[in-house]
């Protein structure tokens, strides 16, 4: 059989073919399944055709136990005043207290833009070497050598998700959410002061009025800041104090205030990982 298949006449055809020309032929070696094995069995099936090949890409695994462990960031587009316009929004953000470190608008996408944002807030939140991982997807930006080599002299390490897979960086898809749905968003900005005078305000609502339900219904400030184990403790003051005139109203059961974080995972291991 394998001298057939191998033979001048056959070896450039398909099994299919080669079984049902011998059929024609009124001929009967073995069914196409029995040659296929047969060639496998030789290392003689493969694809002829040069077939692009995409990377294998590993998959971030990140955990920030406190706040400046773990920092995402990307850039999203605000519509500009005309259509086919747009102005650049960069935001990074701290996944552990969902605290916005670091932002800018600015009409253009950079390297050089990122690379400056990236040290101004390394700076200002006193970030030591090899304390902090910078996650982020692989936009040009991202990707950028000036990134890269900012990084590696502060001692941040980089980390990007995999291509076309947004829940690799579900923090800050969640954060431009939040911008984007918020009442008084607007469809276009005039030009580049609009866009910045409307996200000034939003940044100081967001880190320090905004209850978020991933960090126990805290403000990322207060979490950041590591004044929430504070803000809870006053909170269940308050509901022991209500349950205390009217206990009935809670079914005679203490109410608890919300849990506070202890751990933000960008893809946590599976089970199965995990047990191994």
């Amino acid at each position: 059989m394998l001298d057939v298949l191998n033979s001048p006449r056959f070896v450039n055809c398909a099994p299919a073919a080669i079984h049902a020309q011998l059929l024609d032929e009124g001929r009967y070696l073995a069914s196409v399944r029995t040659m296929y094995r047969l060639l496998q069995g030789c290392a003689a099936v493969r694809e002829r055709r040069d077939q692009l090949r995409h990377p294998e890409y590993a998959k971030p695994e990140l955990l920030a136990v406190a706040p400046n462990q773990v920092w995402s960031w990307d850039i999203t587009k605000l519509k500009g005043p005309v259509r086919g316009t747009c102005f650049h929004l960069y935001v990074i953000l701290d996944i552990f207290s969902r605290y916005v470190v670091g932002w800018m608008v600015a009409e253009h996408e950079s390297a050089e833009l990122a690379e400056q944002l990236i040290a101004d807030s390394a700076m200002k939140e006193g970030i030591r070497p090899g304390t902090l991982t910078l996650h982020a997807d692989r936009g040009s930006s991202m990707r950028s050598k000036p990134v890269a080599t900012l990084l590696a002299d502060l001692g941040i390490a980089k980390s990007h998700s995999r291509p076309y897979i947004s829940d690799d960086n579900p923090y800050s898809e969640a954060q431009f959410k939040t911008l984007k749905y918020q009442p008084g968003f607007p469809s276009r900005f005039g030009s580049l002061a609009d866009a910045r005078a409307h996200c000034s305000p939003f940044f100081a609502w967001y880190n320090q009025e905004h209850r978020h339900s991933g960090i126990g219904m805290m403000t990322p400030e207060s979490v950041h800041t590591g004044r929430a184990a504070e803000v809870r403790r006053q909170r269940q003051v308050t509901l022991q104090n209500a349950f205390a005139r009217t206990p009935n109203r809670f079914k005679n059961r203490l109410p608890q205030p919300h849990r506070l974080p202890t751990a933000a995972w960008i893809n946590p291991p599976t089970m199965e990982k995990k047990a191994a």
